[in-house]
């Protein structure tokens, strides 16, 4: 593909002038074989998955970077929602499955990991009690874990437990990490309607009808606002 000097020059002046950047790149992984009966095992596997699956996200990214000469601001991980994951664990604090997450995030050089989720709209199972009641401390004791709980939706109503619950699950949080300024819940997501698959931080997991992974884009135009997903394609990363 050859380019004239003019689109050369445009291209140049966007990014020096307009902002023009990739605003993310999120990488998608499965966990649904990270299950175990051990908080402390499946907190492992899920290190391991995420180590291994995200080893090569940043350097590609980094690699697409000089490319193409616009940067890609946030290199992000979703997985699938730990309640899910988690279940079937006898104990019921799953923070280690969140320090995990932040340890392998930290590692890889990744801004963001997302997926310490419940979705909760018609009800709970024991692993979304569990995950509910550990978003607090595990919010407050990693960097760059971000959480999510669904709680309503247009087919089954909203669950007005689960908002009860959120409202002093919120406030917990921010106590906790009120000398970062409740930086906490700026990593906690409330939803109601969440589709089925979310690559967009704070509120990012991967959806369960998803492939073992995929790689998710999104963009901001010349204006600097963000304009949505860019690209979304099944991932090579192994």
């Amino acid at each position: 593909m050859n380019f004239t000097r003019d689109e050369i020059l445009e291209t140049i002046r966007m990014v020096q002038s307009e902002n023009l950047d990739i605003r993310t790149i999120t990488l998608g992984v499965s966990l649904r074989d990270c299950a175990s009966g051990s908080v402390r095992e499946t907190a492992q596997r899920i290190y391991d998955k995420i180590m291994r699956s995200g080893r090569e996200l940043v350097p590609v990214a980094q690699q697409l970077e000089g490319e193409f000469g616009i940067p890609i601001i946030n290199k992000r991980i979703s997985v699938t929602p730990v309640a899910m994951v988690a279940e079937s664990c006898e104990e019921k604090d799953y923070t280690p499955i969140a320090k995990a997450m932040d340890d392998a995030a930290k590692e890889l050089g990744i801004d963001f990991i997302g997926g310490f989720s419940a979705l909760v709209q018609k009800g709970f199972t024991k692993g979304d009690i569990n995950l509910l009641n550990s978003i607090p401390e595990a919010l407050s004791t990693t960097e760059r874990v971000c959480s999510s709980v669904n709680v309503a939706s247009s087919r089954a109503g909203i669950n007005m437990d689960a908002v009860r619950a959120m409202g002093h699950i919120i406030k917990e949080t921010a106590r906790l990490t009120e000398e970062q300024d409740g930086i906490g819940c700026a990593k906690l997501v409330v939803f109601a309607n969440v589709p089925e698959d979310n690559p967009f931080m704070a509120g990012a997991f991967h959806g369960v009808g998803e492939p073992e992974t995929t790689v998710s884009g999104n963009k901001r135009p010349r204006s600097g606002k963000y304009s949505g997903p860019a690209a979304s394609a099944n991932s090579g990363f192994r």
